[in-house]
């Protein structure tokens, strides 16, 4: 079987590694338009700030570990067209500019994602920057050193790591966003107001709920204009979300509004020779039962080796994401799985919360720390929604906790009782998700009586 994959970061590597492990005798072919592969681009902040010495750990695999697997690997190779009925792409070598065509069996497409550009009046001022791939990494790296001033446009994960990196470097930072909260898609307002005070206490400059409506400046400097006033610096970074890169197949599988890719429970798009996986393909959201978007690493790896598994046959099915995702900021563990309230109650599901906050082990303990988290339910099915977490003690893999406990369809009272160990080096003898759990309940309880 000859086998063509459109692209090689998380989603098409995952797949080429499945594919030629599982079968090494299919043949396989790769068309990269950049000239590396598998770029972590959640590291890029830590590159940055000077956290991650060696930006060659970036990058968890090579086109020349591919190649040694037996995929025959084209990297700075653009796929310009496909041709759905004769299964053939048409291929430009960016080096050359020779035009080439090949023939697939099968096809898969996991060519990402790009950066939102608004069509914002000098938005092609050379002091704008982009941050997703490896050359933008190398940019900002390089161009930053001698910045004093860096504006980030965009609140969301990206953004807001990067404004701590360069905050950390002693660079004098604002942080620009069209939304009245920071982090809102992934932070209810008790812990967002948490992290802006974080970050005024910084030193970082807020410019919140204000719409951006064009650049300028003198080659040296780049003035941000919003609808409530003006913001020089050195440098700014757009942020402000992803787009799914599908152009080539538009019109030719289905798709959602958006642009991203519907496929089945198989990773297989409406036309049954072409797997779609990564950032170019909507997921099943399951706190919602709906189709989303939601760009994320996890989601590609784990949809890329979907496709490898089932690219011969139906093997194994997707089980959709809670969106699961965390981030440090100042020494602060954030993370959330499934929905805020916020989130809930724009869809239309029936939705309470409960916040608690406690330490995570007893206070006879010499040291112990606090633990902000709310939980989101639905209070007529007492399903869990969500769940966000707060602290200076590593919460991070509760939010995975949540995350099986959404996918699984657990209610509060199953979180409330569920068994988890004591021992005092660790927790209390009810763990806080227990006793984040037991909030919910008491409160959900209390409604009904009364």
């Amino acid at each position: 079987m000859k086998v063509i994959v459109i692209g090689c970061t998380h989603a098409g590597t995952a797949a080429v590694n499945q594919i030629l492990t599982a079968n090494p005798d299919t043949e396989v072919t790769i068309y990269e338009r950049n000239d590396n592969v598998s770029f972590l681009s959640c590291g890029i902040a830590l590159y940055l700030g000077g956290e991650v010495k060696d930006p060659q750990g970036l990058f968890y695999s090579s086109p020349e570990k591919l190649a040694e697997l037996g995929a025959n690997v084209q990297m700075e190779h653009d796929v310009t067209d496909i041709d759905t009925d004769q299964h053939v792409v048409t291929v430009k070598n960016l080096v050359s500019g020779e035009i080439t065509t090949d023939h697939y069996d099968k096809l898969v497409v996991t060519t990402g994602s790009w950066p939102i550009i608004p069509p914002i009046d000098g938005i092609d001022n050379p002091n704008v920057y982009l941050c997703k791939n490896w050359g933008h990494a190398q940019k900002l790296w390089a161009d930053a050193k001698d910045a004093k001033r860096i504006i980030v446009i965009g609140g969301g994960y990206i953004g807001t790591e990067l404004v701590e990196a360069y905050q950390r470097q002693g660079k004098e930072v604002t942080l620009i966003d069209g939304l009245p909260r920071i982090l809102n898609k992934y932070l209810d307002t008790e812990f967002t107001d948490r992290v802006q005070q974080d970050f005024v206490d910084h030193g970082i400059k807020l410019a919140l709920n204000q719409m951006v409506k064009g650049f300028s400046g003198d080659g040296d400097t780049v003035t941000v204009t919003t609808d409530q006033g003006e913001y020089t610096a050195d440098m700014a970074i757009l942020c402000v979300g992803f787009r799914p890169n599908t152009g080539l197949l538009k019109g030719k599988v289905d798709m959602n509004k958006n642009g991203s890719i519907i496929t089945n429970d198989y990773m297989q798009t409406s036309d049954p020779d072409i797997y779609g996986a990564g950032d170019s393909v909507a997921v099943h959201y399951n706190p919602t039962h709906k189709d989303a978007y939601i760009p994320l690493a996890t989601n590609a790896v784990r949809q890329g080796t979907l496709v490898g598994l089932n690219l011969f046959k139906p093997t194994r099915k997707y089980m959709g994401t809670q969106s699961t995702s965390g981030l440090m900021l100042f020494d602060t563990t954030i993370c959330a799985s499934g929905m805020t309230l916020e989130h809930a109650k724009l869809e239309n599901i029936p939705a309470a919360a409960v916040t608690v906050e406690d330490n995570y082990r007893p206070e006879f303990m010499p040291t112990t720390t606090p633990v902000l988290m709310q939980l989101v339910y639905n209070p007529e099915t007492r399903a869990i929604l969500g769940a966000q977490f707060m602290s200076k003690y590593d919460v991070s893999q509760s939010a995975n906790t949540i995350s099986v406990m959404i996918q699984n369809n657990n209610t509060i009272d199953d979180l409330g009782f569920v068994d988890m160990f004591f021992q005092p080096q660790f927790d209390r003898p009810f763990n806080y998700l227990n006793i984040l759990g037991q909030a919910a309940i008491a409160q959900a309880d209390q409604v009904v009586t009364e």
